[in-house]
């Protein structure tokens, strides 16, 4: 299916690695150009240089007899602290990219510690809420009105499965991720809705990425139980039984992306595995 975004782009916070690098592939390999951006340099530089080599290779083997899509992308780096206004700055002046003309943005950061809130101060909240909710916004606001000038705009935003079924070890996540999505749900529907913007949120399962690692041990620690046994016993809670993948993960954002879903707004996306128990 060619999803009718090659040329357009993208903005995707959080891709050196994990969920945020699945969409960054997933983008590339449909001829979106993407700006990466993430903290640290170094496994920011090593991902760009993974992907345009991957997204070369795709180009060589492919001909105009077999795909009617170019994989053809340009793939640019920022490394910088996004939840600063210097670091979305860096975003916009990046040389060669849109300026802040994206038609495109996935907002994506790690989630904040686990832990007993009883130990988190207002510091703890206030770093969370800003990573988790007020810089989403912040880069919603930058772009949404010109996608809505140019007649086209797609805005995914990370969060967790979290805000359907919390965790109690990650209530700064819960916290922060439900403040977001109840932000969405109204913007989503705002007078954008009808100039071809679309924002909704997917909400990640169990994806085997660092993060999930994080809380695995953070679980392991306050059990007492080993890694391996939390591990497999989160496996084996999960119909699907097994963690999904960041290649799967970006997959669903690319469609989220294109041109086909444009009738898919203010919407909280659930890839699970079907651990979730819900019917709504």
């Amino acid at each position: 299916m060619d999803l009718g975004i090659a040329g357009k782009w993208a903005l995707v916070c959080g891709a050196s690695k994990g969920l945020g690098h699945g969409c960054a592939v997933a983008l590339a390999r449909e001829g979106v150009n993407v700006v990466m951006a993430a903290r640290g340099a170094e496994a920011l530089e090593a991902a760009a240089a993974a992907l345009r080599a991957s997204i070369s290779t795709t180009t060589s083997a492919t001909t105009s007899a077999t795909t009617s899509a170019t994989t053809s992308a340009t793939i640019l780096t920022v490394a910088a602290d996004v939840t600063t206004p210097a670091g979305r700055e860096a975003l916009f002046s990046v040389p060669g990219g849109p300026g802040r003309a994206f038609d495109i943005v996935i907002t994506n950061a790690g989630g904040p510690p686990p832990g007993d809130f009883r130990e988190w101060d207002r510091e703890a909240w206030i770093k969370a809420l800003d990573a988790n909710m007020l810089t989403p916004i912040e880069l919603i606001k930058a772009t949404v009105d010109g996608m809505a000038e140019r007649g086209f705009g797609r805005i995914i935003n990370i969060t967790s499965g979290a805000v359907k079924a919390p965790i109690d070890i990650l209530g700064l996540s819960n916290g922060a991720r439900s403040g977001l999505t109840g932000f969405v749900a109204g913007v989503a529907r705002s007078s954008v809705a009808g100039k071809g913007v679309t924002i909704n949120n997917v909400l990640p399962g169990k994806f085997d990425t660092d993060r999930l690692t994080a809380t695995l041990s953070g679980a392991a620690k306050k059990t007492g139980q080993s890694l391996d046994a939390v591990r497999a016993s989160s496996v084996a809670q999960i119909p699907a039984k097994r963690f999904g993948t960041s290649e799967e993960f970006g997959a669903l954002c690319a469609f989220l992306c294109s041109v086909h879903a444009g009738y898919l707004n203010g919407q909280n996306f659930l890839p699970d595995g079907g651990l979730y128990p819900g019917t709504f």
